[in-house]
């Protein structure tokens, strides 16, 4: 490659990493700020722990949105013949149960625990629960299986960290837990991100507009992860 190519190549580079950097800060509120990912147990740290403030993350029509929630610890899913409905309570329990649409007929109890998501993933229902509280930090994910008006739950994979945000993003689930973040392909997980700072800012919501911009809504913030480069930037709320 000749000197002038080379020049040529580097020009182009450059170009394509601007162009892409003000692509992504381009779609962030201006009211997040990109700052330095606090360490776990200091004081910045803190301060976002104690917030009052929870941000979600969604994507509608290509368009990246970003908005404050409360916390949510009802789940439900319709399925034939009535709706599945998952309670968290942390550590207080939680359970999911299934209601069914005739009035008539009993609510089936099918499983204790704090239940964070239930979902229909080609033709199957899954579910995933988690309990975060002291030094208990874990969590699984199960098929349940409602032939013949039968509910058995099946565990598929445990986690050595709570389940907090989850996605389907390209065949594949994100999963943010407590404090590391799993992709789960063919229902093999991988660990991408381990002892993150977010640990106990309670990861909420996850949407992602490619491997490049996947974020994480927390406690305080916004966190974008690039999953190609395996690197993570921190927007903190600055109102």
């Amino acid at each position: 490659m000749t000197l002038k190519k080379i020049f040529i190549f580097c020009v182009l580079m450059k170009f394509f990493t601007v162009l892409s950097y003000g692509q992504t800060t381009s779609i962030i509120p201006k009211e997040f700020i990109e700052t330095i990912s606090p360490k776990v147990g200091s004081g910045e740290w803190s301060t976002l722990n104690h917030s009052q403030n929870e941000f979600l993350v969604s994507i509608t029509n290509n368009k990246f949105n970003v908005k404050k929630i409360k916390e949510v610890n009802i789940c439900e899913l319709k399925i034939m013949g009535g709706t599945l409905l998952g309670v968290n309570r942390g550590e207080w329990g939680g359970q999911l149960t299934f209601k069914p649409a005739d009035t008539e007929k009993k609510i089936v109890d099918i499983k204790k625990g704090n239940i964070k998501f239930i979902f229909s993933y080609k033709n199957k229902i899954y579910f995933i629960e988690g309990l975060a509280h002291l030094s208990i930090s874990e969590g699984a994910l199960y098929e349940l299986d409602t032939t013949n008006d039968k509910f058995i739950f099946t565990k598929l994979i445990n986690f050595d960290d709570a389940p907090e945000a989850f996605a389907i993003y390209k065949d594949q689930f994100l999963i943010a837990t407590h404090s590391n973040f799993y992709i789960i392909k063919d229902f093999k997980k991988e660990l991408i991100f381990k002892d993150m700072f977010w640990r106990s800012l309670y990861p909420n919501s996850i949407a992602a507009l490619d491997d490049k911009n996947v974020f994480i809504g927390i406690r305080s913030g916004i966190v974008k992860l690039d999953l190609i480069a395996k690197t993570h930037k921190f927007y903190k709320n600055e109102k």
